[in-house]
């Protein structure tokens, strides 16, 4: 049997594993489904069509699978789907998908601080953190391992790129290309991620081709198609190369510059 506290609530058909560690006050829907080894806090709320991964932990007063705050949903099922290992902190909001894909999808090893709130139809990648009260509108896509400050506001259908980092209090109107350091109101592009480059292991050829890509794109005044022209022709294609080209060609809201 799970670890329910006695003032919480379980409904009899949620499926709970049996190390699930459930906090006092907290309520737990029908079709909640949650794995081995996750803690979930006091004065919690996980409702919905919701699968919660292993070893999770959830902190106070977190409502995870609420229905979207989006005014063309209907009460058609939807599902929130969250990976192993992931830290979701007090308060956080994380509502299902709509019936534009059916889900809202968050992967394994990410770090959601307190107050964030992460909308229908997001989908989120692997290690990424979001800082406090970072705020995620409907479809948006965060790649592995970004970083998103304190405050930052995301607009609907925006992507964020791997290894890109966001610093607080941005908005963000359009796609940050990956391993970017970008900032501001709007956010602008001012670089490279190098600490974050570094940590991850990126090779010092890889960097260094990354620095050339970006120049072209960002400084040599060259239209994006024509940039990316450029670096097809002059920069060497490693896998992280063709990563910020293709992410920049399906691009649907413009990269910010």
């Amino acid at each position: 049997m799970a670890k329910i506290h006695p003032t919480a609530i379980v409904d009899q058909r949620a499926k709970l594993a049996e190390t699930v560690d459930v906090g006092p006050y907290t309520f737990i829907g029908p079709d909640v489904s949650i794995d081995e080894g996750t803690i979930i806090g006091a004065n919690c709320v996980i409702d919905g069509s919701t699968k919660i991964g292993k070893n999770c932990r959830i902190f106070t007063g977190a409502v995870v699978g609420s229905i979207p705050q989006d005014l063309k949903f209907k009460g058609e099922k939807t599902f929130l789907e969250i990976g192993d290992h992931n830290i979701i902190r007090e308060y956080v909001t994380i509502n299902l998908g709509t019936k534009a894909t059916g889900k809202t999808i968050i992967g394994n090893h990410n770090l959601i601080m307190a107050y964030s709130h992460i909308a229908h139809d997001c989908r989120l990648g692997n290690g990424i953190i979001i800082a406090n009260v970072g705020t995620l509108a409907g479809h948006v896509t965060v790649e592995d391992k970004a970083v998103i400050g304190g405050m930052v506001a995301i607009h609907q259908f925006v992507r964020v790129g791997t290894l890109a980092i966001i610093g607080g209090c941005s908005k963000v109107i359009q796609d940050i290309p990956p391993y970017s350091t970008c900032d501001g109101h709007p956010a602008r592009f001012y670089g490279l991620n190098v600490v974050g480059l570094r940590r991850a292991g990126i090779r010092l050829e890889v960097r260094n081709a990354l620095k050339t890509a970006t120049k072209i794109l960002f400084q040599s005044g060259l239209s994006l198609s024509h940039a990316l022209e450029e670096i097809e022709k002059k920069v060497p294609l490693y896998a992280e190369i063709k990563h910020l080209i293709d992410f920049i060609k399906n691009s649907r809201r413009g990269v910010c510059r």
